[in-house]
């Protein structure tokens, strides 16, 4: 188990992390989200040993990785944003090259490498110059740095940058299977990807933890109301005598689309007017062809989480009135000055 205890690190004025706390058990996948700026890549270089906090402290299995950063090295793997790639070295030179920085016995690094070269598809450019390589290569190349030596802990920052989509599926597929053994923290702008790995969720803005929640828990920080979607095959279809009896929804949008009607209503979280709705619609002879109460994405929630910046121990009340298509898989840009590239240059 990793723990960080009130870490901080700042670069002249500027907090890039500013105490924050967490622990991440073994055999879970934990996804790290935030804006650009927002401290994730300074947090986990300080988890690495890249830096050194400017206060705080990291554990693993309740020993300092401080206290003894070879021996710490040696049981976590680690994937920057940005691969430190040798370009004139072949695929297997440089595999071979970590393995001899790790020291690791040549027994152990013919059966790692014929792993790392499988599972992340190397097969078809271990004998190529690692600087003739694509994106999505130099990124699998990367990744089998980072777990050629079978460490404990993976923390890794965008894996799937630059992959097409059957590479993002592959890699995918890799890290589940790691999360079940080990212990993996994912860094990732690619929301769909987070809903489909993670089992937990870290959000940090302006350098401090705002949320640290299970994914499935995420929509309840903001239920104070859901937004109802019926469709009906019906002409000229008439809510205002339904809105009577119930004067705290809302209507949000009402459309005719030939034979076809559409109605969103705004309802409060507490209250369930399905079964009303539906016999009212009966009793105007109208056919319901759907009806459902829309799901927040990830990515709504997120938005809404980081936008100004709060500090959330338990779930608020917040409303959301923006409509969201569910399961579309986008990359967000946020644009927010990156400070601690920033800072890190000046320093």
């Amino acid at each position: 188990m990793i723990e960080i205890k009130n870490l901080s690190r700042h670069f002249g004025s500027i907090k890039a992390v500013d105490e924050i706390s967490f622990s991440i058990s073994s055999g879970t996948i934990t996804g790290f989200l935030g804006p650009n700026g927002a401290g994730k890549t300074t947090a986990m270089r300080m988890m690495v040993g890249y830096l050194q906090p400017s206060a705080g402290s990291i554990f693993l299995d309740g020993a300092s990785i401080f206290a003894d950063p070879i021996a710490t090295s040696t049981r976590i793997g680690y994937l920057p944003e940005h691969n430190p790639l040798y370009d004139e070295m072949i695929t297997q030179e440089i595999l071979q090259y970590i393995a001899d920085l790790r020291k690791m016995p040549r027994a152990l690094f013919d059966q790692r490498l014929q792993y790392v070269v499988e599972s992340c598809g190397l097969q078809d450019v271990l004998v190529q110059r690692v600087g003739t390589l694509s994106k999505g290569y130099r990124q699998r190349v990367g990744l089998a740095m980072a777990i050629l030596h079978d460490p404990e802990i993976l923390i890794l920052d965008e894996p799937t940058s630059g992959l097409d989509p059957n590479q993002i599926i592959e890699i995918r597929e890799l890290i589940r299977n790691l999360g079940t053994q080990k212990t993996v923290l994912l860094s990732s702008h690619i929301m769909q990807e987070v809903q489909a790995l993670c089992d937990r969720v870290l959000i940090i803005n302006k350098g401090k933890i705002i949320v640290d929640d299970e994914i499935g828990k995420l929509k309840d920080y903001f239920k104070d109301f859901q937004v109802l979607h019926l469709e009906l095959e019906a002409e000229n279809a008439d809510f205002s005598e339904f809105m009577e009896y119930h004067p705290e929804l809302e209507i949000l949008s009402q459309t005719q689309e030939g034979e076809y009607f559409k109605l969103q209503i705004k309802v409060p979280a507490e209250l369930d007017i399905k079964y009303d709705l539906a016999r009212f619609v009966a009793e105007n002879g109208w056919l319901i062809v759907s009806l459902y109460a829309q799901q927040k994405s990830l990515e709504e929630i997120f938005h809404n989480l980081t936008k100004e910046g709060k500090i959330l121990s338990e779930p608020t009340v917040e409303p959301v009135l923006e409509d969201a298509e569910p399961g579309k898989e986008t990359e967000m840009s946020i644009e927010l000055q990156d400070k601690e590239d920033e800072g890190e240059k000046k320093l």
